[in-house]
Protein backbone atom coordinates (compact mmCIF):
# COMPACT_ATOMS: atom_id res chain seq x y z
CA UNK A 1 0.00 0.00 0.00
CA UNK A 2 1.57 3.36 -0.94
CA UNK A 3 -0.11 5.93 0.71
CA UNK A 4 -0.54 9.70 -1.04
CA UNK A 5 0.33 13.07 0.60
CA UNK A 6 -2.71 13.95 0.09
CA UNK A 7 -4.40 10.72 2.49
CA UNK A 8 -1.81 11.23 4.93
CA UNK A 9 -2.82 14.61 5.37
CA UNK A 10 -6.79 14.25 5.28
CA UNK A 11 -5.76 11.61 7.66
CA UNK A 12 -3.81 14.46 9.72
CA UNK A 13 -6.29 16.99 9.29
CA UNK A 14 -9.45 14.72 11.33
CA UNK A 15 -7.59 13.58 13.63
CA UNK A 16 -6.69 16.99 14.71
CA UNK A 17 -10.64 17.94 14.14
CA UNK A 18 -11.72 14.58 16.28
CA UNK A 19 -9.98 16.51 18.68
CA UNK A 20 -12.15 19.77 18.94
CA UNK A 21 -14.60 20.21 21.51
CA UNK A 22 -18.59 19.66 20.91
CA UNK A 23 -19.49 21.92 18.38
CA UNK A 24 -16.34 23.31 18.14
CA UNK A 25 -15.80 24.37 14.32
CA UNK A 26 -12.02 25.06 13.58
CA UNK A 27 -11.45 27.19 10.42
CA UNK A 28 -8.91 25.78 7.38
CA UNK A 29 -5.89 28.08 8.15
CA UNK A 30 -5.96 27.03 12.02
CA UNK A 31 -5.98 23.33 11.13
CA UNK A 32 -3.62 24.03 8.03
CA UNK A 33 -1.39 25.41 11.09
CA UNK A 34 -1.70 22.96 13.40
CA UNK A 35 -1.35 20.11 11.50
CA UNK A 36 1.49 21.57 8.85
CA UNK A 37 -0.49 21.40 5.84
CA UNK A 38 -0.40 23.49 2.82
CA UNK A 39 -3.77 25.56 3.26
CA UNK A 40 -4.83 25.48 -0.16
CA UNK A 41 -4.00 21.54 -0.42
CA UNK A 42 -6.47 21.25 2.82
CA UNK A 43 -9.05 22.83 1.42
CA UNK A 44 -9.32 20.68 -1.96
CA UNK A 45 -8.81 17.79 1.29
CA UNK A 46 -11.77 19.30 2.87
CA UNK A 47 -13.94 19.92 -0.12
CA UNK A 48 -13.45 15.91 -1.03
CA UNK A 49 -14.04 14.83 2.77
CA UNK A 50 -17.81 17.13 2.66
CA UNK A 51 -18.73 15.40 -0.36
CA UNK A 52 -18.06 11.67 1.42
CA UNK A 53 -19.78 13.25 4.28
CA UNK A 54 -17.36 12.97 6.70
CA UNK A 55 -16.81 16.81 7.45
CA UNK A 56 -19.52 19.36 7.31
CA UNK A 57 -18.91 22.93 6.92
CA UNK A 58 -20.41 26.64 8.29
CA UNK A 59 -19.66 29.55 5.94
CA UNK A 60 -19.12 32.94 7.24
CA UNK A 61 -16.96 35.02 9.82
CA UNK A 62 -17.67 32.38 12.87
CA UNK A 63 -17.70 29.00 10.15
CA UNK A 64 -15.13 26.37 9.82
CA UNK A 65 -15.17 22.46 9.86
CA UNK A 66 -16.24 20.12 11.77
CA UNK A 67 -16.50 15.86 11.85
CA UNK A 68 -19.75 15.23 10.43
CA UNK A 69 -20.06 12.22 12.98
CA UNK A 70 -18.38 11.02 16.38
CA UNK A 71 -14.95 10.35 15.78
CA UNK A 72 -15.50 6.81 17.49
CA UNK A 73 -17.95 6.55 13.93
CA UNK A 74 -15.24 7.63 11.47
CA UNK A 75 -12.24 5.03 10.73
CA UNK A 76 -8.89 5.53 9.25
CA UNK A 77 -10.28 3.35 5.97
CA UNK A 78 -13.04 5.59 5.80
CA UNK A 79 -10.66 8.46 5.23
CA UNK A 80 -7.98 6.69 3.00
CA UNK A 81 -11.09 5.24 0.80
CA UNK A 82 -12.46 9.45 0.28
CA UNK A 83 -9.01 10.51 -0.84
CA UNK A 84 -7.27 7.52 -2.14
CA UNK A 85 -10.02 4.75 -3.58
CA UNK A 86 -9.60 1.33 -2.29
CA UNK A 87 -7.04 0.54 0.21
CA UNK A 88 -5.02 -1.84 -1.67
CA UNK A 89 -5.97 -3.13 -5.34
CA UNK A 90 -4.11 -4.96 -8.05
CA UNK A 91 -3.91 -2.94 -11.14
CA UNK A 92 -7.49 -2.16 -10.79
CA UNK A 93 -8.80 -5.93 -11.15
CA UNK A 94 -11.08 -6.94 -8.67
CA UNK A 95 -9.38 -10.40 -7.37
CA UNK A 96 -11.46 -12.92 -8.26
CA UNK A 97 -10.82 -12.05 -12.08
CA UNK A 98 -6.29 -11.88 -11.76
CA UNK A 99 -5.26 -13.48 -14.37
CA UNK A 100 -3.24 -16.32 -12.22
CA UNK A 101 -2.69 -20.18 -13.13
CA UNK A 102 -0.36 -22.41 -12.04
CA UNK A 103 2.12 -21.70 -9.69
CA UNK A 104 0.90 -17.86 -9.40
CA UNK A 105 -2.10 -19.24 -8.54
CA UNK A 106 -2.02 -18.14 -4.96
CA UNK A 107 -0.99 -15.16 -4.89
CA UNK A 108 -4.93 -14.35 -5.28
CA UNK A 109 -5.01 -15.41 -1.70
CA UNK A 110 -1.81 -13.22 -0.33
CA UNK A 111 -3.65 -10.23 -1.86
CA UNK A 112 -6.83 -11.44 0.20
CA UNK A 113 -4.46 -11.89 3.22
CA UNK A 114 -3.01 -8.54 2.43
CA UNK A 115 -6.68 -6.79 2.45
CA UNK A 116 -7.77 -8.59 5.30
CA UNK A 117 -4.75 -7.48 7.50
CA UNK A 118 -5.07 -3.88 6.45
CA UNK A 119 -8.24 -3.81 7.12
CA UNK A 120 -7.69 -5.33 10.49
CA UNK A 121 -5.95 -2.29 11.15
CA UNK A 122 -7.02 0.88 9.18
CA UNK A 123 -10.93 -0.08 9.45
CA UNK A 124 -10.87 -1.17 13.10
CA UNK A 125 -8.67 1.99 14.26
CA UNK A 126 -11.23 5.19 14.43
CA UNK A 127 -9.85 8.97 14.61
CA UNK A 128 -11.07 9.08 18.35
CA UNK A 129 -8.87 6.24 18.90
CA UNK A 130 -5.32 8.24 17.66
CA UNK A 131 -6.56 11.32 19.14
CA UNK A 132 -6.51 9.92 22.12
CA UNK A 133 -3.58 7.70 22.19
CA UNK A 134 -5.58 4.61 22.81
CA UNK A 135 -5.23 1.92 19.99
CA UNK A 136 -6.45 -1.10 19.83
CA UNK A 137 -4.59 -4.12 21.20
CA UNK A 138 -3.81 -5.89 17.94
CA UNK A 139 -2.52 -2.46 16.36
CA UNK A 140 -0.47 -1.95 19.51
CA UNK A 141 0.59 -5.50 19.13
CA UNK A 142 2.01 -4.86 15.41
CA UNK A 143 3.49 -2.04 15.92
CA UNK A 144 5.32 -3.45 19.14
CA UNK A 145 6.50 -6.24 16.34
CA UNK A 146 7.45 -3.76 13.31
CA UNK A 147 9.65 -1.85 16.19
CA UNK A 148 11.38 -4.86 17.65
CA UNK A 149 12.11 -6.11 14.06
CA UNK A 150 13.06 -2.34 13.00
CA UNK A 151 15.70 -2.92 15.83
CA UNK A 152 16.91 -5.84 15.14
CA UNK A 153 17.88 -4.95 11.63
CA UNK A 154 19.55 -1.42 13.32
CA UNK A 155 21.88 -4.02 15.55
CA UNK A 156 23.19 -6.41 12.70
Amino acid sequence: MRMSAKAEYAVRAMVQLATAGDGELLKTDDLAKAQGIPAQFLVDILSDLRTDRLVRSHRGRDGGYALARAASAISIADVLRCIDGPLASVRDIGLGDLPYSGPTAALTDVWRALRASMRSVLEETSLADVAAGALPAHVVKLADVYRAQEEQRGHN
